[in-house]
């Protein structure tokens, strides 16, 4: 696979979950009140219009303190530039690559959010009796589903190359006896 074929899937992959994510955050932030439930599956699910300043499952969601925007900033940075080093160094997969661009997707869109908001916009909202996740949008599932494929892919690549090098290779030979 050319090197362009992997940045080109990486970069449908990365601009899908981004638009995605940015167009079902617009359509929330114009339709639903903030902390207003719209009831979709009664006792299951729901669309909320909420704001995280924290991270996944509301770490560090306080209004007190600033530094966690520009800790966020910096781990997507960080994020983004290890996606390019796995791409530029890693076996030919797409599987690998879309993996790896919903992930960065993903970032990217919550990452635009902390620059609007300060806060990234969740609005899918599950639970069941006492039960509840925490919300979530659309970004944080790109984020989730892109590295469960990223990591399944590697770790078959790896499974794989170990299993080829524990099997002896086959010696040819030229009209030898077997």
């Amino acid at each position: 696979m050319k090197i362009r074929r992997r940045y080109r899937i990486l970069g449908s992959m990365a601009l899908l979950a981004l638009l995605l994510d940015q167009v079902s955050k617009a359509v929330i932030i114009r339709t639903i009140p903030e902390h207003k439930p719209v009831t979709v599956i009664a006792g299951v699910f729901d669309l909320v219009n909420i704001r995280n300043r924290g991270a996944a499952f509301g770490f560090l969601n306080r209004s007190d303190i600033e530094w966690q925007f520009w800790l966020f900033l910096i781990a997507t940075v960080a994020a983004v530039w290890t996606i390019f080093v796995l791409v530029r160094s890693a076996q030919d997969n797409c599987w690998l690559f879309t993996g790896l661009g919903l992930v960065m997707g993903g970032a990217l869109g919550n990452l635009l959010d902390r620059i609007q908001y300060r806060a990234v916009v969740d609005f899918l909202d599950l639970y069941w009796q006492d039960w509840h996740w925490p919300a979530f949008n659309i970004a944080d599932s790109a984020i989730c589903v892109g590295a469960i494929l990223s990591c399944l892919v590697l770790c078959r690549e790896r499974s794989e190359n170990a299993k080829d090098q524990k099997e002896p290779k086959a010696e040819h030979r030229n009209g030898g006896s077997k």
